[in-house]
């Protein structure tokens, strides 16, 4: 996992939205091999084995996708370096290609499939629930093993900076939080709604 994006995560645990605290083990360059995130609201301890950090409830994918990486890109619709994208779910299996038309965003895998390789991307997240802070995302990808889930879906959603957008397979829209731009037989594109 890479160092700078212990900023972006969060405890999953039910309390109000908290940083974690990184106490690295093992480093290889700027990227955690080893190590625990801690939360100092309730205490959790999140392990970092093989530079993957474990939240505790992650089903690893299947990485099976409809979409495809050149489309992914173009429905984010990003321009510039900087920030990160999260892919959860099947989608996952995209972060190669989507890494070398994106190449200057860190890319985020959630419950990417066994063996996912964690120097193919800023880091290998395995979570239940979404571990990212609010507005932390350049943008949001979730594949149809986690559109099922409306929660997952509006933890998606919040995790985007405002104005900026997630791309979902399948699922349907949260009724608040996301302004709908686009929808398709295969996937629906919302921009997180600018807070007035």
């Amino acid at each position: 996992m890479f160092i700078e994006l212990t900023d972006h995560l969060r405890c999953t645990a039910e309390h109000p939205e908290s940083y974690l605290v990184l106490l690295p083990g093992t480093m290889a360059g700027r990227h955690v091999v080893s190590g625990e995130l801690g939360c100092p609201v309730c205490g959790r301890v999140v392990n970092l084995v093989g530079g993957v950090a474990d939240f505790g409830g992650g089903t690893p994918s299947d990485g099976r996708t409809r979409l495809s990486a050149d489309a992914v890109a173009a429905l984010l619709g990003l321009s510039g370096p900087g920030g990160y994208v999260a892919l959860a779910g099947g989608v996952t299996s995209l972060a190669e290609e989507l890494g070398k038309l994106l190449p200057e965003v860190g890319v985020v895998l959630i419950n990417p499939p066994e063996g996912a390789v964690a120097a193919s991307a800023a880091g290998v997240l395995r979570a239940g629930r979404h571990p990212l802070k609010t507005g932390s995302m350049r943008g949001s990808v979730l594949g149809a093993d986690v559109a099922a889930n409306p929660q997952g879906v509006r933890d998606a959603v919040a995790a985007v900076l405002p104005g900026l957008r997630v791309v979902v397979e399948g699922g349907e829209p949260p009724e608040d939080g996301v302004e709908v731009l686009a929808t398709s037989p295969d996937c629906w594109v919302g921009s997180r709604e600018r807070v007035r």
